[in-house]
């Protein structure tokens, strides 16, 4: 009876063990990884930054390909203003010479026709149609000289609301969590003698 109770004692401390063992809890290493934050963009940085310096605002909103397109656009508008205010000064000086008709100032000679000489300007026919040919000279490329200093404004202003629409859409939610769900629904459910019931579509969107 003895070594039976022994027997069933050291039995039962085994399995208990081997309960126990297999009973613990493993340990385990949790890794987090770091999520990076997107930096939020300020419109009103952005604005900013291109008013100093046009192409700034786009290198703040990480968009660098838009640089060299801005600049081409300023540099071809740069050389239109130059090209047309050059012209534009050479022309009303030759217009203006040529109305005062001062013999030590005739710039208008560099604008004669390749066959004409300065005799040929004795003529009066030739003469109202040189100082016609002059004014409307002047007058083209002073005309062209405005519209570059115009076009020049309109793509610093475009720079300042591209800096500042690229901020703002950087918040934008596009991902593809978009949805459209259609449901039917019940018009009336609770009819009475002044309204029936009836069938629809619901269109639901998800953003």
């Amino acid at each position: 009876m003895f070594l039976f109770m022994f027997c069933w004692l050291f039995a039962s401390n085994n399995i208990f063990s081997q309960q126990v063992i297999l009973t613990q809890p493993v340990d385990t290493i949790v890794t987090t990884k770091k999520v990076k934050k997107e930096r939020a963009l300020s419109p009103h940085k952005a604005s900013f930054f291109s008013a100093v310096l046009p192409g700034l605002g786009q290198a703040y909103n990480r968009k660098y390909w838009k640089i060299p397109i801005l600049y081409a656009g300023i540099g071809g508008m740069g050389y239109a203003i130059g090209f047309n205010t050059k012209y534009y000064r050479k022309y009303k000086a030759a217009y203006r010479d040529f109305i005062i008709k001062d013999p030590n100032n005739k710039s208008y000679l560099e604008f004669l026709p390749p066959t004409w000489t300065e005799e040929d300007l004795m003529n009066p026919q030739n003469t109202s149609w040189f100082q016609t040919a002059l004014g409307n000279k002047k007058d083209y490329y002073r005309r062209y000289r405005d519209l570059s200093f115009i076009g020049m404004t309109i793509l610093y202003v475009l720079n300042l609301m591209d800096a500042s629409v690229d901020a703002h859409l950087s918040t934008f939610d596009i991902s593809d969590d978009l949805s459209l769900k259609i449901d039917p629904v019940l018009m009336d459910p609770y009819p009475s003698v002044y309204s029936k019931s009836g069938g629809g579509v619901k269109l639901s969107i998800n953003f």
